[in-house]
């Protein structure tokens, strides 16, 4: 067994679902909350080589350190969410947040992982979707942990810690 070209712990499991009210409603009833939630985005990466831009909403909740991450892309611009629904949806991506964003991204591919998509780099928070040979998931995320991805986790942590379970469970934030 090769050892793995990232380190660090795991800090995002991410879900790629068709209706994001739906899914957000399945995890308050496990008790998971509050979300956070940035609706319509766009993003702009880099898909298979090729330029593109979709129009999605993200929602984020800690369970416990580790942060969950639920997307739903509202148009059918190919992309690397369209591509995993078409089979299914659900668990999607492990998610890792290395500081040296750029020496992790050519660790992996010097690895041999195929770079998937890539963007972030206009807001940023430059990440990468990475294809890991045999699983443990589709994809890995790796998005560069800088003052903005560390406010944010500190944010969505700081407010599962402190829920009550029931108050202000879904949180706009834009």
């Amino acid at each position: 067994m090769r050892p793995s070209p990232i380190s660090g712990p795991i800090r995002q499991i991410g879900y790629v679902v068709p209706d994001l009210e739906s899914a957000l409603q399945s995890w308050l009833a496990a008790g998971v909350g509050p979300w956070f939630v940035l609706s319509n985005l766009t993003q702009r990466a880099q898909y298979r080589g090729s330029t593109c831009e979709v129009n999605c909403s993200i929602a984020l909740a800690n369970s416990g350190p580790l942060q969950i991450e639920l997307i739903q892309q509202h148009d059918d611009t190919p992309s690397v969410y369209t591509e995993f629904l078409a089979d299914g949806e659900g668990f999607h991506q492990l998610a890792y947040w290395p500081e040296d964003f750029d020496a992790a991204l050519d660790a992996v591919e010097k690895a041999g992982w195929p770079v998937l998509w890539r963007g972030g780099e206009d807001s940023g928070v430059p990440y990468a979707y990475v294809e890991p040979p045999g699983g443990p998931a589709a994809v890995i995320e790796l998005m560069e942990l800088n003052d903005v991805t560390r406010g944010l986790a500190q944010l969505v942590g700081d407010a599962a810690e402190s829920w009550d379970g029931s108050t202000d469970p879904i949180r706009a934030m834009n």
